[in-house]
């Protein structure tokens, strides 16, 4: 039984939803601020955190951000606009998910869902890729390039992973989104590239051109999958 964190400052649209999700089976705790909020996770070490941008105190985004500096709990954000700004900045803060109010409870039924299926198989993975000064070690979410860990987010992780373990497999920035993210939204590609980009500067060291993650131009990118 997966324990849920519910941030948000609406008590109506919170009860509705402990209402919905405690009928699945999902155990419940909820947050009506930042700072509250922030106390539960501690304290509670929830499975998954679904979090409202807007917020008295500590505003969503930041606290995601908290969060993601200290653990790997999925997030699932929430947000009365739907401006895609909002979206990018949230899953550059690290959220696994994006969903825009009002909405359908049955779809963040359905994305809890997905969102943690995707958190416990990266659990049950317990190998570790090597290709050239590059080590990624999944159980311990590390990597290590020429006897140095590197500080990765939790997001670049599980980019870096997804290219890894399909070594010359093209994928395009919607498929990462969806894959990573756990987007299936097409409109909007940058924050991959940003990604790909920051990999890029902490994994390639001072060889001057990408070595490990390629670029297929007009289509996508690909881990190298030779020596």
């Amino acid at each position: 039984m997966a324990k849920l964190l519910i941030v948000d400052d609406q008590e109506l649209l919170v009860k509705g939803l402990v209402r919905s999700l405690e009928s699945e089976g999902y155990k419940i705790i909820t947050a009506y601020d930042g700072e509250s909020a922030w106390e539960k996770f501690e304290v509670e070490d929830p499975d998954l955190i679904i979090l409202d941008i807007m917020l008295p105190g500590i505003d969503g985004l930041t606290l995601c951000r908290k969060i993601r500096a200290k653990a790997e709990t999925p997030v699932i954000m929430l947000t009365a606009r739907g401006d895609d700004v909002d979206k990018i900045v949230g899953l550059e803060m690290g959220a696994d998910d994006y969903i825009a109010k009002p909405f359908n409870v049955r779809e963040l039924s359905a994305r809890i869902k997905a969102v943690l299926r995707r958190s416990f198989r990266k659990t049950d993975i317990q190998k570790t890729i090597k290709r050239g000064n590059l080590t990624i070690e999944t159980i311990k979410r590390r990597v290590i390039v020429k006897d140095t860990i590197i500080e990765l987010t939790g997001k670049e992780f599980d980019l870096l992973l997804t290219l890894a373990e399909s070594p010359g497999r093209v994928f395009t920035r919607e498929k990462l989104l969806e894959l990573v993210w756990g987007y299936d939204y097409l409109g909007e590609d940058r924050t991959v590239d940003v990604h790909i980009r920051r990999l890029r500067e902490k994994i390639e060291g001072d060889s001057g051109r990408p070595v490990h993650i390629l670029t297929k131009w007009g289509l996508g990118y690909y881990f190298n999958d030779e020596e």
